[in-house]
């Protein structure tokens, strides 16, 4: 992968190896919890307060995280599975290791958070805030992801594959090794000046003429 005379870093993507899981019959989370080697599965998490909880070779699948609390928690080495619910706070948690597969979220928290080799794959989220957040090794692959919110984010060997991004936030954002071009539609609607670090495909760079035209400054007028 080539921009401009240097190589485009691929991701490096996780690699879960999960061990024979037990299954979570706690009932409630717990704050500073500590969870390893255990399935979640069609559990109602919706309002819990896990704030602190580090999640340790687990499977979650086809839980509710409706307004559940996991500030600053640790989930590694884990597979979430058709996860749903809205406003689930992860503020400041650290993701490493970790595959997201078909997710349906809406106005997830996830400013000041660390990803390093995250897939998320599938789904629909919506109102993704990863504000100030470090995305290290990550990819997005046939999701779709409406209004996300990269502001102040730094973003490092970052795919978009098969992806859809909807009225994207880049304002401040720092991109390196972003690679854009398999995204299947790439509408960014603030912060187009911050695409440096990026590649993206000559069809993209028409699409987003305007854009560019815009953040530059540039009237772009009919020749008198």
């Amino acid at each position: 992968m080539v921009r401009g005379d240097r190589v485009v870093k691929p991701a490096r993507r996780p690699e879960v190896r999960l061990p024979e899981l037990v299954a979570f019959t706690d009932g409630e989370l717990t704050p500073d919890g500590d969870y390893d080697g255990l399935e979640f599965r069609d559990v109602d998490l919706a309002g819990q307060e896990g704030a602190g909880a580090r999640f340790l070779d687990c499977a979650l699948t086809g839980c509710a995280l409706d307004e559940t609390e996991l500030h600053h928690a640790r989930v590694v080495d884990s597979v979430l599975t058709g996860i749903r619910g809205v406003g689930t706070d992860l503020a400041e948690a650290s993701l490493r290791d970790v595959e997201l597969v078909d997710a349906r979220l809406g106005g997830v928290q996830l400013h000041g958070a660390v990803l390093q080799r995250v897939l998320v794959r599938g789904g629909k989220i919506d109102c993704l805030n990863l504000r100030r957040a470090r995305l290290t090794d990550v990819v997005f692959e046939g999701c779709v992801l409406v209004e996300p919110d990269f502001g102040g984010a730094r973003l490092e060997r970052v795919e978009f594959v098969d992806c859809v991004l909807k009225e994207a936030d880049l304002t401040a954002a720092t991109l390196v090794d972003v690679d854009l071009r398999r995204a299947a539609e790439l509408d960014i609607a603030r912060g187009a000046d911050r695409l440096s670090g990026a590649v993206i495909s000559h069809a993209q760079l028409l699409d987003l003429a305007p854009v560019l035209a815009a953040a530059l400054g540039v009237r772009v007028a009919e020749a008198g």
